[in-house]
C-alpha cells in the first residue's frame, strides 16, 4: 500500500474530474481510493508528488516496436520500404535484432509516459518478453503476409506462430496476443477469412491491420474484388469490435458507415501519414459516427518518436486544417484520445486509461517546473502543445514505478543503447551493399 499526495490530479473519468490538490491510494496494482486535499495517514506510505501532475498512463494502440532500429533509415527515399526495409528486415531482422529493438522501444515508452503498447511485426514472443520484463502492458500481434517474413516462410507457420504467442500469454496480467495480418492486399481474402475464424475462436483477443492506408491498397481492392478495401474486410468477416484498423486514410462514405456499424476500432497515424505525404484521415467524420479512434505513433521508422506528446501537434493541427476551424479536436478530446479512448479502441477500458477505483494503477507524473508549460490557464492545451517526453518524471504500470526521476528502473539503459548501435552497424553495411547492387 502507498499513497500519491499532494499532486494535481487528472482523472479523465466520465466527468473529467481534476483535484487542484489531491491523493491517489494504491494496493498491489489497483487504484483503491482517491481525492481531494491532505491525503488520509491510515492507507499506507505516503509520497509526496510535490505538486506534480498525474494523469493516466498513455495508451498507443499501434506500433512496431522494433523498428526503432529503423528510425530515420533513408527518410527522404519515396520506394524506401522496397529498396531498404524489406531486404534488411529479410537479411537482419533475426529473433535477437528484434529484442534489441522492441528494448530500446520500451526504454522510450516509458520515458514518454506511454504506458500500454499495440504492438504488431516479427518474433512477438520476444517483443512480449521485453514488455514483460520492462513491467509495461501491452498487446503482441503476430504479423501475417504474403510476402517473405522474417520469422515465417507460410501462413500455416505463421499460424502456428500465433497459436504458440496464444498460449504463451494466455494468462499474463499485463500482456495478451493477438492476430495481426498485415493489410487486405497482402494478406489476400482466405487468409483473411481464416484470421475472422480465429477471432471468432479468440473474442477475447484483438485483431490488427492495417487498412485504408495507400491508394496502392485501394487500386487493388478494386481490380481484384471491384470494391474498396474495407468492403473486402467486411466481406472476410474481420470487420468487427475486435479490429484495431490501423490509418484508414482513405475510407468512402459506404466505409465509414460499415466501420460504424461493426464497431471497428481505429488507430490514427497522423505524424507517420503527414511523413508519407498521405491525404488526411477524416478522423473528425469517424468521431462523429461513434468511431472508437485512439491516437497511435505508428512505427519509429515512420513516425520517428514513440511518445504521444509528439502525435498531438499534428493529429490536432490536421484535422483543423482540413475543417478550416480551431474548434475542431480541441485539446480535452486529444487527451481522451491519448489516455481512455485509446483504451476503449484496444478494449481494456475496464482496467486503464482513467484514474478511476478498481482501476489498474497506470499512471504518469509529469513536472510542471519548466517555463515552457505557464501560465497555465487550460491544462490540457499544456499537455497537448507545450508538454515534452522529458518532462515526465515518474511512470507506473500496475502499481511498480517503472521510472523514478527520469531513470529506468526496469531496463539497463547503457546496454540497450550499446546493443542497438550495433545492430546499426550492420544495417550501414547492408545500405551501402544495396546500393552498389543499385547502381549497377
Amino acid at each position: 500500500m502507498s499513497v500519491l499526495a499532494n499532486a494535481r490530479i487528472l482523472t479523465i473519468d466520465g466527468q473529467m474530474t481534476e483535484h487542484e490538490c489531491g491523493w491517489i491510494a494504491i494496493e498491489n496494482d489497483k487504484i483503491t481510493a482517491m481525492g481531494a486535499g491532505d491525503a488520509p495517514t491510515d492507507r499506507g506510505p505516503i509520497e509526496d508528488m510535490q505538486g506534480d501532475l498525474i494523469m493516466p498512463g498513455m495508451v498507443n494502440p499501434h506500433c512496431h516496436m522494433p523498428m526503432a532500429l529503423f528510425r530515420g533509415l533513408a527518410e527522404d527515399v519515396d520506394n524506401r520500404l522496397f529498396r531498404y526495409i524489406l531486404p534488411l528486415e529479410r537479411a537482419l531482422a533475426t529473433a535477437e535484432v528484434v529484442e534489441v529493438g522492441a528494448r530500446l522501444a520500451a526504454l522510450e515508452l516509458i520515458r514518454g509516459g506511454v504506458t500500454t503498447v499495440a504492438d504488431m511485426y516479427y518474433f512477438e514472443d520476444r517483443v512480449g518478453a521485453v514488455l514483460d520484463q520492462a513491467g509495461l502492458r501491452g498487446i503482441v500481434g503476430q504479423t501475417l503476409a504474403n510476402f517473405a517474413a522474417p520469422d515465417h516462410s507460410t501462413f500455416e507457420e505463421g499460424f502456428e506462430r500465433l497459436n504458440v504467442l496464444v498460449d504463451m500469454f494466455a494468462d499474463h496480467p499485463r500482456i495478451d496476443a493477438s492476430a495481426a495480418p498485415h493489410a487486405p492486399y497482402s494478406t489476400g481474402f482466405e487468409i483473411m477469412e481464416r484470421v475472422a475464424e480465429w477471432s471468432a475462436d479468440h473474442p477475447a483477443l484483438p485483431v490488427q491491420m492495417h487498412l485504408a492506408e495507400t491508394e496502392a491498397e485501394l487500386e487493388w481492392a478494386q481490380k481484384t474484388h471491384a470494391c474498396t478495401t474495407v468492403e473486402v474486410a467486411e466481406r472476410a468477416g474481420l470487420l468487427t469490435p475486435s479490429l484495431v484498423a490501423a490509418h484508414v486514410v482513405y475510407p468512402t462514405e459506404a466505409d465509414i458507415d460499415l466501420l460504424a456499424a461493426r464497431g471497428v476500432n481505429i488507430a490514427y497515424n497522423a505524424r507517420s501519414n503527414g511523413k508519407a505525404g498521405r491525404p488526411i484521415a477524416p478522423i473528425t467524420t469517424l468521431r462523429e459516427r461513434g468511431i472508437n479512434v485512439g491516437i497511435a505513433t505508428d512505427g519509429p521508422m515512420s513516425g520517428n518518436t514513440l511518445d504521444l506528446f509528439s502525435q498531438f501537434g499534428p493529429a490536432a493541427m490536421f484535422q483543423k486544417i482540413a475543417g478550416n476551424s480551431r474548434a475542431i479536436l480541441p485539446c480535452t478530446d486529444l487527451i481522451r484520445m491519448a489516455t481512455i479512448e485509446g483504451a476503449v479502441t484496444l478494449g481494456k477500458a475496464d482496467q486503464i486509461g482513467s484514474l478511476e477505483i478498481g482501476k489498474q494503477a497506470d499512471l504518469i507524473r509529469i513536472s510542471l517546473d519548466d517555463p515552457r508549460l505557464h501560465p497555465i490557464y487550460d491544462i490540457y492545451s499544456m499537455l497537448a502543445f507545450a508538454t515534452l517526453p522529458s518532462d515526465v518524471v515518474a511512470t507506473m504500470v500496475a502499481g511498480k514505478w517503472l521510472m523514478q526521476d527520469r531513470k529506468v528502473q526496469t531496463i539497463n539503459t547503457d546496454k540497450t543503447l550499446s546493443d542497438a548501435l550495433q545492430v546499426a552497424r550492420k544495417f550501414k553495411a547492408k545500405i551501402v551493399e544495396i546500393d552498389k547492387l543499385a547502381q549497377h
